[in-house]
């Protein structure tokens, strides 16, 4: 059996620290291979969805929702038009997930069941000095790993 892992690594944003309201991980639509490793959403239909279990590192089942924002394509003035993993704060909180730790999901042939993981960093980021300027960088990189 093969299994395809995929990786993200988390943004302030993606775990909540940044205190915005975010709606769930940003999946592009460019990324191809990870969209075909999730449930199939019918875009005909406004903001299809369908709901992911996933086995954490510990034994817990999560379900998140997989959803196509795409009111763009269907309301004169829609705007979003997105794929995204929501329902995933409490599972971050839990695992205590930070920034620049990185999201693993993984399954196999047996489609729609998934093992998921934070993996931590193996060094501690740079921690700039005060007077230094911060720039926040955000990503939606998800990359397949094998």
């Amino acid at each position: 059996m093969t299994k395809k892992t995929f990786i993200k690594i988390l943004s302030a944003n993606d775990v909540g620290t940044t205190g915005g309201h975010q709606g769930g991980i940003l999946i592009p639509k460019g990324e191809a291979e990870l969209l075909a490793f999730l449930p199939p959403l019918n875009s005909a239909i406004k903001n299809p969805d369908a709901w992911i279990e996933c086995m954490d590192e510990v034994g817990v089942l999560r379900r998140f929702r997989f959803v196509y924002y795409n009111n763009k394509l269907h309301d004169l003035k829609g705007t979003r038009n997105e794929y995204r993993v929501t329902y995933m704060t409490r599972y971050f909180r839990d695992t205590g997930a930070n920034e620049g730790d990185t999201f693993e999901i993984s399954g196999g042939e047996d489609k729609f069941n998934y093992d998921i993981r934070i993996v931590r960093p193996l060094a501690k980021p740079f921690e700039p000095a005060e007077e230094q300027v911060i720039r926040i960088k955000i990503t939606s990189n998800w990359r397949r790993i094998h």
